[in-house]
């Protein structure tokens, strides 16, 4: 999925004065009403007092997020923040549990052909939304149909369902009808559905945000409105969003008393709070503010032996996506080989980010998945494809720029608009200019969502983005830059690259070991064409409070998985 870049680098500017209460009055005040405000005080007081005991009992976590949610709609999300609030908020046929395994969610078992094209799910009868309706089959097929449906314009539903859910290319390319998609309620709580091909992963894709259900009536009685707002939303999962809006910089997220497994639920409420600035992050959590905040670079060798400090390695990359389509610079080979090899990612790493992150070589992240055979990491295996190079960077440039008759190039690079997302691509843009004499970068930083229709809309020369698996397996990366993908969107195209992958979706399908020396093929041409530069896989440096307890971290899908959280004896 999509991240936003929130990176972990050196600040240089505090926002303290977020933090800063101010106070004054009237010195002149009379002794009447210094009595009468010693009085109100005094009520006050009482009134907090009560209030506290009111709440003292309830189970509550506060949390930072670090930036609006684009959207709420599980048909057209596409990023880490969408769905993560998709997983605590809705449930679909299964759900990871703390082995990120699947475990029954809406479904309860299942049973899978002998050719393994045709899965029946057996469907609970306690599960409900939010306003009521039982949730069934039906709105299964509803969801996944509107998912592919090519006027609804999601971009996940025909890259999570192409080539998998049978006749789903069809459907989104508006060459079959909707209703040929290969999914059907046998019944209200029997679902069938048909794949296009033998899917090893299709087990854990069901727990994926797009693969969600919809109530058909309450979606359709929404409109455009739906999923816009806390009143445009239906739950059907752990918790419920509260106080929310599509520009919201803080909201809520609590318990669903009407989901079917509320009895495990025990946390009340989550609070959350929009804070891009990593200074402010630590500020509010050593003031008790939030319960996790994220430590940027400069902050790492100050907090490294705090008790809370938490270092968590992470199956996502970040890369630079090289568009091929908008600046002729680009669509040549020998350019995009120089910009791939002409920053230094150690340094980076070391410097910058500081926080357990580790250079990135390749695509496929390391301690991802093994080989089939031999169990060795795949990243291993595959080894370091594309490596900083300055004087390999500087043999391209050179023949590229002869190539375009040229002898300066001037590019854009798109990226985020925090504090932190600027000084790396400050960072990126310098090395790049240093090490490739004659090339100008302008720096384009926007907000999150604006960056998002950017990339949509292909409008950028380069720009920073990264990517965690919706699957375990190679090909929730690899598949990312097949001709025309939904989430290519830089115009890289190769038609080798392309067969290698459809055949592990194909005549591969069921052989795995044979998949995986298609997968460890298609990668080294995405770098011998110099498709993306990648730059690290991330890690977090964190301060997360001894009381959230519970909280699982995902290798794939939402980052956290919330439903088992507790507050601790510590809280």
């Amino acid at each position: 999925m999509k991240f936003k870049l929130s990176l972990l680098v050196v600040l240089g500017l505090l926002l303290s004065v977020f933090l800063v209460a101010c106070a004054g009055g009237n010195e002149e005040s009379s002794e009447e009403t210094a009595e009468e405000s010693t009085e109100e005080e005094a009520t006050e007081e009482e009134t907090t007092e009560e209030a506290t005991e009111e709440t003292e009992g309830e189970n509550v976590l506060n949390f930072i997020n670090g930036d609006a949610i684009p959207s709420m709609d599980p048909s057209m999300a596409t990023d880490e923040y969408g769905f993560q609030f998709l997983g605590a908020t809705m449930e679909g046929l299964y759900r990871l549990d703390e082995n990120a395994e699947p475990t029954e969610g809406i479904a309860t078992t299942h049973e899978t052909s002998d050719d393994g094209l045709t899965w029946t799910f057996n469907l609970r009868e306690d599960a409900v939304w939010s306003n009521g309706d039982p949730v069934t089959a039906h709105d299964f097929v509803y969801a996944w149909q509107r998912a592919v449906n090519p006027d609804t314009g999601s971009e996940y539903g025909p890259y999570m369902m192409s080539g998998v859910i049978k006749n789903a290319t069809a459907v989104s390319t508006g060459e079959a009808a909707v209703e040929d998609l290969g999914v059907t309620a046998e019944d209200d709580y029997t679902l069938v559905v048909e794949l296009e091909n033998p899917t090893p992963y299709f087990e854990s894709l069901t727990t994926f945000g797009t693969f969600l259900p919809l109530n058909q009536k309450f979606v359709e009685e929404q409109g455009d409105s739906f999923a816009t707002s806390s009143d445009t939303l239906l739950s059907n999962g752990p918790y419920m969003l509260s106080n929310w809006d599509s520009t919201s910089s803080s909201w809520d997220a609590v318990k669903n008393e009407d989901y079917w497994d509320a009895e495990t639920v025990q946390l009340d409420k989550m609070t959350y709070e929009v804070v891009k600035d990593a200074q402010t992050q630590v500020d509010l959590y050593e003031e008790g503010t939030v319960d996790r905040a994220t430590i940027s670079s400069d902050l790492v060798d100050q907090y490294s032996t705090h008790e809370d400090y938490v270092v968590t390695p992470e199956t996502s990359v970040f890369y630079l996506k090289l568009n091929q389509t908008r600046n002729d610079a680009l669509a040549n080979t020998n350019i995009r080989t120089a910009i791939s090899k002409a920053f230094d990612k150690q340094s980076a790493v070391d410097v910058i980010l500081n926080n357990g992150s580790i250079v990135a070589n390749g695509l496929v992240p390391a301690e991802f998945t093994p080989m089939p055979e031999s169990g060795d990491d795949f990243r291993e295996v595959s080894g370091d494809l594309v490596t900083y190079d300055k004087e390999a960077a500087l043999e391209a440039w050179e023949a590229g720029l002869e190539e375009l008759g040229t002898d300066t190039v001037e590019l854009e690079l798109l990226g985020g608009d925090s504090e932190t997302a600027k000084v790396m691509d400050e960072y990126l843009a310098n090395q790049l200019e240093t090490n490739l004499p004659g090339l100008s970068i302008t720096l384009k930083q926007v907000p999150f969502e604006q960056r998002l229709d950017l990339d949509t809309n292909m409008d950028y020369d380069i720009q920073t983005a990264g990517w965690g698996p919706d699957y375990l397996d190679p090909y929730t990366f690899l598949s990312l830059w097949i001709t025309d993908g939904g989430n290519n969107k830089m115009g890289f195209s190769n038609a080798e690259y392309d067969a290698l992958l459809e055949e592990t979706t194909t005549e591969l399908a069921t052989d795995n070991v044979a998949r995986y020396e298609n997968f460890l093929e298609a990668e080294k041409i995405l770098f011998e064409e110099a498709a993306i530069a990648p730059i690290y896989q991330r890690a977090k440096a964190q301060l997360i409070s001894p009381k959230v307890e519970g909280v699982f971290v995902n290798p794939f899908g939402a980052t956290y998985e919330y439903k088992w959280a507790t507050v601790g004896s510590e809280g």
